[in-house]
């Protein structure tokens, strides 16, 4: 009775190009063929030819089309994340990586290593300029915008972070010894008479040269003024109160070349949304991807098939109305749908190089028990 007002699946499906709304894969051979037979396939599952099934073959060319798109935008989704990090900073240009191999490197770490060691003066990528403060008796407090000397100008145009202050105290080895490492008479302080270093380094392990470091430096925090300084609002105050003239000399960096930027129109990774993965190429999907395109596609098709039919709540019959299964379709249709997304993301999280890790992890103790128990042999004679 439908037929009267819907067309019905022919029996049939001949595929031509341009028969998908985008024609991502129409030209792909295999995909010609593999269209057709999920058209008469999906509908026998949907009832044809016992029943009549509302949708044209174009229909299910859509529904398998946009399966296909949804299986490549998890699977690129999935590794995108695995490899951002890695990523970020790259020239995209032509670059396609869905049909890339992205070995396991350590760029994202050491790109992440240079950051950290530009904090705390340990390589990195930012450069350290040197600059002077012109210290005077009796003054402990002094501005670094106008009382300084700069490797790049002045600080009163330039944002800047002060990085170390070379104003410290001597170093508490030489109380005991001279630079050429000579031990001094303060050494029998520690327990032991004059040595040469000769002897010195020889008889003696490199700890206790840390612990009598340490004993002096606490002596000297203790019963002397410190060697310090504080910085506030672009004002250093020093410590102890200069006795005499001098130079401090620091290190700074500016705030301007601390910040890496690379928009979008520089053809560089920046974030998630310009990471290069095309579509995938439909001849490399293998039989467990093309299964759970079948099965999302059916489940679309299913999806289709019950709003057309929503829009006919009942269609007369020869005795009576016959009611049709619309909202039945397409409930089932979204748990479907939900189910295969579930599934897909399940596996590729248990694929991500994380899984992978903790997996081999747990392999390698599990093999370490397992010879734990196999008894060494004995060679006898």
């Amino acid at each position: 009775m439908a037929s009267t007002t819907a067309p019905i699946y022919p029996g049939s499906a001949s595929f031509f190009s341009g028969d998908t709304p985008f024609g991502y894969y129409d030209d792909d051979p295999r995909f010609q063929c593999e269209v057709e037979e999920f058209a008469n396939w999906a509908a026998k599952r949907l009832g044809y030819p016992i029943l009549d099934v509302e949708l044209q073959d174009k229909n299910f060319y859509a529904a398998y089309e946009d399966a296909v798109n949804e299986y490549g935008s998890q699977v690129a989704t999935y590794a995108a994340r695995d490899n951002i990090l890695r990523l970020m900073g790259i020239d995209t240009g032509s670059l396609d990586l869905s049909t890339q191999y992205i070995p396991p490197t350590m760029r994202g770490i050491f790109k992440l290593a240079k950051e950290f060691g530009t904090e705390v003066g340990s390589g990195g990528t930012l450069t350290w300029y040197t600059g002077s403060l012109q210290v005077v008796a009796d003054k402990q407090v002094y501005s670094l915008i106008s009382n300084t000397t700069l490797e790049t100008g002045s600080f009163a145009t330039d944002q800047f972070t002060i990085r170390r202050i070379f104003h410290e105290d001597t170093p508490a080895y030489s109380n005991y010894q001279d630079a050429l490492g000579t031990s001094l008479g303060l050494s029998n302080e520690f327990g032991f008479g004059l040595t040469a270093m000769s002897s010195d380094y020889l008889s003696m392990p490199l700890y206790e040269d840390v612990l009598r470091a340490q004993a002096v430096e606490l002596n000297d925090q203790i019963r002397r003024s410190a060697y310090s300084f504080q910085i506030t609002n672009n004002r250093i105050r020093i410590f102890p109160v200069p006795r005499e003239s001098f130079n401090i000399w620091f290190n700074y960096t500016l705030d301007d070349e601390n910040v890496e930027i690379a928009s979008t129109g520089t053809g560089k990774v920046t974030n998630y949304s310009n990471v290069p993965y095309g579509l995938l190429a439909y001849g490399y999907i293998n039989q467990m991807g093309k299964q759970w395109i079948k099965k999302y596609a059916l489940a679309i098709a299913k999806e289709m098939l019950g709003y057309i039919r929503g829009k006919y709540q009942s269609l007369p019959g020869a005795g009576d109305s016959t009611s049709m299964n619309s909202s039945d379709l397409i409930s089932a249709a979204e748990r479907e749908m939900e189910a295969c997304l579930s599934e897909l993301k399940e596996i590729l999280d248990q694929l991500s190089r994380q899984s992978q890790l903790e997996r081999s992890s747990t392999e390698s103790d599990m093999l370490s028990k397992h010879l734990s128990k196999v008894p060494l042999k004995i060679y006898v004679g």
